[in-house]
């Protein structure tokens, strides 16, 4: 395995970002230098790397591993997208790692973390990795997903997998998830305080979400998408904060695989507060969705796409992105053409 033999990363997890000059940023689950161990093959704790574009057109991307996770307290299994703030720095979630809770896998140490990247100083610098929180099982929530939301003020939105009701169980997971904010200290260096805004009971409000959480248009409501539901295939959900800190989860769709698609996964949001999102299922090779608010508060679904496998792809799972036309891209993990491994789409108005 190159990866493994280079300190190269292995792996990609979630998207990619790029700054103002083009360089791309993303991790990688495995590889690195870091010392983690599975199944007695040393296999790294993933990486945050960048690419920079060729200075002549045609030539070689560079890839620059900027960041090792070393596993322990640091994070172990980088997942899903970063998420920039105003001032240059990056935040992510590993999935495994920080120091606290043993019981959220049989394989991995501890329950996961939410971490902070900041670049160097100075040009060619290190950058620095800090954890922001660390957690630890059971009722807290474990195994964090990437993907996370930042506000004006510095908060942090994001959800966990698993963990919170330890009565719940729900496709081999302990717990069924839940959504968290994190509010940053008021003096630097101090202790960020975890909020718990929502714990999912594998009900009819969910299970398992999927991270990417969506900021609206109202005030501070948050969108997302989970497993579970009433018809078991999968839910869009709204967060919106009432009175005393309090908030307050409502299921939008329940989505019935009756065509419609099942297990949703990460919804954006257009200018008009319409959300968009992939689904699996709905004639077997996966949807894109859209959803418009009618009359009298409820949710209408519109199917814009269904996937025929081939030659158009299968399986749609990443987070769609707009252009400025109004078009829609994102990827297929599989279908296709030749192989069927997997396309690169575009679905137009």
């Amino acid at each position: 395995m190159w990866g493994k033999q280079y300190n190269d990363g292995e792996s990609p997890s979630g998207g990619v970002v790029l700054d103002k000059t083009g360089n791309v940023y993303g991790t990688t689950a495995y590889g690195g230098t870091g010392d983690c161990v599975l199944l007695g093959i040393k296999g790294g704790c993933g990486t945050f790397f960048e690419l920079s574009p060729p200075k002549q057109k045609g030539g070689a991307w560079t890839e620059t591993i900027l960041y090792s996770f070393q596993s322990g307290n640091d994070g172990y299994f980088p997942w899903g997208t970063l998420t920039w703030d105003s001032k240059g720095n990056l935040y992510g979630a590993t999935e495994f790692g920080g120091g606290k809770g043993n019981t959220c896998n049989v394989y991995f140490q501890y329950c996961g973390t939410v971490f902070k990247l900041s670049p160097p100083n100075q040009k060619g610098g290190a950058w620095t990795e800090r954890v922001l929180h660390s957690f630890a099982g059971g009722t807290d929530g474990a195994n964090p997903n990437g993907g996370l939301l930042l506000d004006s003020k510095g908060a942090i939105y994001g959800t966990t997998s698993s963990g919170g009701n330890q009565g719940c169980q729900y496709q081999g997971e302990v717990g069924c998830g839940t959504a968290f904010k994190l509010t940053p200290p008021t003096k630097k260096g101090g202790v960020w305080t975890q909020e718990q805004l929502h714990v999912f009971s594998g009900g009819n409000d969910g299970a398992n979400p999927n991270g990417n959480l969506v900021l609206g248009k109202g005030a501070g409501d948050l969108y997302g998408t989970a497993g579970g539901g009433k018809e078991s295939r999968g839910v869009v959900f709204r967060f919106a904060p009432t009175r005393g800190s309090r908030w307050v989860e409502t299921v939008i769709y329940n989505f019935t695989d009756g065509k419609d698609g099942l297990g949703p996964s990460a919804v954006i949001m257009d200018s008009s507060g319409n959300l968009y999102g992939p689904a699996l299922g709905g004639g077997s090779n996966g949807v894109i969705f859209k959803l418009a608010l009618a009359k009298h508060n409820q949710w209408k679904l519109t199917v814009l796409y269904t996937f025929q496998g081939s030659p158009d792809g299968a399986g749609p799972e990443a987070r769609l992105t707009f252009d400025a036309a109004g078009n829609l891209y994102s990827t297929t993990v599989s279908g296709g053409s030749g192989n069927g491994d997997g396309t690169v789409f575009e679905v137009s108005p």
